[in-house]
C-alpha cells in the first residue's frame, strides 16, 4: 500500500483535522513509500522505534506521539529517536484525542464494548467535544466483580475508590488521565472509569460519594491503537504487530 494513500485514509477516518488537540496528530515522520507491515504501540519512544524496526514495520502507529505543539532541537534523545526512524525509513503516525473519541476503534469505545455497555451517550467534554462514553450494564453488578472483570480484560491491576455505590448499573468512561472531566459524572452515574487522577480528584470523589475505578493510564490507552492496527490490517491486507511496552503510569 502507498504511504500517501494510507495517511489520507487515516486522516479522514480519524478526523485528524477536525479535532483540536495539543498533539501534532497525523504523519509525524515520513518513511518509505511502500507500506506492507505496520506496528502499533501506545507511546512514541526509542524502544518502540527499535522494536518496530526489528519487526520489519514500515509504519508505527502511536497514541502519544513526539510533537506536542512546541518545537525542540534535534539533539540528545530526540535526535536518537528521529535517527532510528529515518535510518529504517519507518514512518510515524500519531493519533491522540482523535483516537480517544473514535466511535469504533477509540480507547473509550473499546472499553465500552468490553463492558457491554448499552444506550451509549457522549461523556467527558473537552472544548465542546466528548472524549468518552457513558451507558448501562446489561445487569446490575457488584463493584468488586466489575473491577475483577476489567482487570482480567486489560491484564492490569485496577484500583477502586468505593466511595459511592457498590451495586453498579450505569458507567461513564474516559481513558487516560481524565482529571476534571470526571466531575460532570458525579451523581449521574454509579461508576466512573478512567486511567488515573491526582489528589484533587481523590478528594472530590470522596466528598461527592462517587465510586471510581482506575485502569492505569497506559493500560486504558493500549486498546485503541491496537484496535486501529487490527482494523487497518483487515481492511487493506497489511501485516500488523502490536508492541506491548508497559509503563507504570
Amino acid at each position: 500500500m502507498e504511504l500517501g494513500e494510507l495517511v489520507t485514509f487515516l486522516d479522514e477516518y480519524l478526523r485528524i483535522r477536525q479535532i483540536p488537540d495539543d498533539s501534532l496528530n497525523g504523519l509525524q515522520v515520513a518513511g518509505t513509500n511502500r507500506v506492507l507491515r505496520i506496528a502499533s504501540t501506545t507511546d512514541a519512544s526509542l524502544l518502540a522505534f527499535r522494536k518496530a524496526v526489528e519487526h520489519g514495520a514500515q509504519m508505527l502507529l502511536v497514541h502519544h506521539g513526539l510533537f506536542w505543539g512546541n518545537s525542540f532541537a534535534l539533539v540528545g534523545v530526540q535526535y536518537e529517536r528521529i535517527r532510528e526512524l529515518l535510518a529504517a525509513e519507518c514512518s510515524l503516525y500519531a493519533a491522540h484525542l482523535p483516537l480517544d473519541l473514535h466511535p469504533d476503534v477509540g480507547n473509550n469505545a473499546v472499553l465500552a464494548r468490553m463492558l457491554n455497555l448499552q444506550d451509549l451517550q457522549p461523556f467527558g467534554f473537552h472544548h465542546g467535544i466528548a472524549l468518552g462514553w457513558a451507558g448501562a450494564l446489561p445487569t446490575v453488578l457488584p463493584l468488586e466483580q466489575l473491577r475483577e472483570q476489567l482487570e482480567k480484560q486489560l491484564h492490569n491491576r485496577i484500583e477502586a475508590w468505593p466511595f459511592g455505590k457498590e451495586s453498579i448499573r450505569t458507567v461513564a468512561i474516559v481513558s487516560g488521565y481524565a482529571g476534571d472531566l470526571l466531575v460532570e459524572g458525579f451523581h449521574r452515574y454509579d461508576l466512573l472509569i478512567t486511567g488515573g487522577a491526582g489528589p484533587p480528584i481523590f478528594r472530590m470523589c470522596q466528598d461527592a460519594g462517587q465510586s471510581i475505578l482506575f485502569a492505569g493510564h497506559y493500560a486504558s490507552e493500549t486498546i485503541g491503537v491496537k484496535a486501529l492496527g487490527e482494523f487497518l490490517a483487515s481492511r487493506f491486507g497489511l501485516e500488523h504487530v502490536f508492541l506491548d511496552l508497559p509503563c507504570p503510569y
